[in-house]
């Protein structure tokens, strides 16, 4: 049984299919674990959603900003951007299945993988945060996104304050802090507050903030747990093999729509670090950013 962890894939159904022939993926031995933005801005969103969706608890599938997206604009509550690609998922006979199975999805994951501890998220985790922490407050959107409410809190999600995390926060503030550093995060402050409108590479950060995986004291970095994510494709872009990598730390989304690549990472049970496994993606279509 084999756990591969595959980045964004954004609705390039083609290329993912590709690149688990080229693993030799079987839903009945092994396990894939996709790190958010399962869908927009590629050619076959609903593709990707049915097969994953078919691949039941052998496809293992985070939440990204974009997978919330469709969310909102299947509501009404976001207009579609000129680039988004979710009209099959909307215009779908099987939309209402799809979208139910989306709004079910985890926005971290934890697991336990040869040996290794994993805290796996889309985009980022706030310095003061530890994984159990993290895991915690992502089940409490979880919760409420598998909910009756689910609606009310889609008009509420979208907004960049509260900046930054405060254990006595509230309802729809508390919600969307958490919904904002899992989905949307790069770089913050020592303190934790974020920004969102620097989307290029580890130099570009604005002053006074720094990429959320280099803030001094950050606590997940004092556990023995490995973070994946994805969200942040100028990171792979711009390192060896499409993948960017530190101690403990693996950014995923090596740019499949940006005319990248997508990957997969196989999880070895002696150094927690596997081979890197890539196949050709989509066409280029626009800047990673």
């Amino acid at each position: 049984m084999a756990h591969y962890l595959i980045g964004d894939v954004q609705g390039c159904d083609a290329a993912l299919g590709r690149l688990l022939a080229v693993i030799d993926y079987s839903p009945s031995r092994d396990t894939l674990w996709l790190l958010g933005d399962l869908v927009n801005r590629g050619p076959s969103s609903a593709a990707v959603l049915r097969r994953l969706m078919a691949y039941g608890a052998s496809a293992r599938c985070l939440l990204g900003n974009h997978d919330l997206h469709l969310l909102a604009v299947s509501l009404g509550v976001r207009r579609a951007h000129r680039g988004d690609t979710v009209d099959d998922i909307l215009d779908a006979p099987d939309r209402t299945a799809m979208l139910d199975w989306v709004r079910r999805q985890a926005l971290a994951l934890g697991a336990r993988l040869e040996g290794h501890d994993f805290l796996m998220v889309h985009a980022g985790v706030l310095p003061q945060w530890t994984t159990a922490q993290t895991l915690a407050l992502a089940a409490e959107v979880q919760d409420v996104l598998a909910g009756p409410d689910w609606k009310d809190f889609i008009h509420q999600m979208y907004g960049n304050e509260p900046a930054a995390w405060r254990e006595d926060l509230q309802g729809d503030d508390r919600l969307r802090v958490i919904v904002n550093a899992l989905t949307r995060l790069r770089f913050c402050t020592r303190e934790g507050a974020m920004e969102f409108n620097a989307k290029e590479g580890l130099d570009t950060a604005p002053p006074g903030y720094l990429p959320w995986f280099e803030v001094p004291g950050r606590r997940t970095a004092e556990e023995d747990v490995t973070i994946a994510f994805g969200h942040w494709s100028t990171l792979g872009l711009a390192e060896p093999q499409n993948v960017f990598r530190r101690a403990r730390l693996w950014a995923l989304d090596s740019g499949c729509i940006w005319g990248g690549q997508l990957s997969a990472l196989r999880v070895m049970p002696d150094t927690a670090a596997s081979h890197i496994l890539i196949q050709e993606a989509c066409e280029p279509t626009r800047k990673p950013f």
